[in-house]
């Protein structure tokens, strides 16, 4: 397979991009080296300037180990919004309603099985004992099936583990 049709194939991998947009891609690339080559130069630098926040697992670019939500001193520590993906919080954080901190759980789970190995639950459960002034957990979950399914669960687990915090869903 040539670079091309590799290079669309990559594309059309990515979440709402089919052959076609990819294709449009991939002839965008061609006619613009520019943009070609600032794409080429961001995508090698990602891994030497994005980071996992050890606390909420959102990627961010910095060099420290906690992002700049998690060492903000305005954010309201008693509040812990649990989401699905990186593109939740930053849908959240737009709106500028929530004060409080977040937990990117990495997906919801799938209908089809009952394991959690997709998610990060276990690094959830760690966070929520760890921190002590936490006193509610939102759960903010796309409005499906498996939004529902992932949001019965983690309020299962996250009660089995300290039945006092308050757990409120959205969604």
């Amino acid at each position: 397979m040539d670079s091309l049709n590799r290079l669309a194939e990559l594309f059309s991998t990515f979440p709402g991009i089919g052959p076609r947009q990819a294709g449009r891609f991939v002839q965008h690339l061609l006619r613009f080296p520019a943009t070609r080559r600032e794409l080429v130069e961001l995508a090698a630098s990602l891994s030497d300037s994005v980071q996992q926040c050890t606390d909420c697992k959102r990627f961010f670019s910095g060099e420290t180990a906690l992002c700049g939500i998690c060492t903000n001193p305005k954010r309201d520590r008693t509040l812990l919004a649990v989401i699905a993906t990186d593109a939740d919080l930053l849908a959240l954080e737009r709106s500028n309603t929530f004060k409080g901190r977040y937990f990117v759980l990495g997906g919801t789970l799938s209908l089809a099985s009952e394991k959690t190995s997709g998610i990060r639950l276990k690094d959830l459960l760690s966070l929520t004992k760890q921190n002590p002034e936490i006193e509610e957990v939102i759960l903010a979950f796309p409005a499906n099936p498996e939004g529902d399914a992932t949001a019965v669960r983690v309020r299962e687990e996250i009660l089995t583990q300290n039945n006092e915090l308050t757990v409120t869903t959205l969604g």
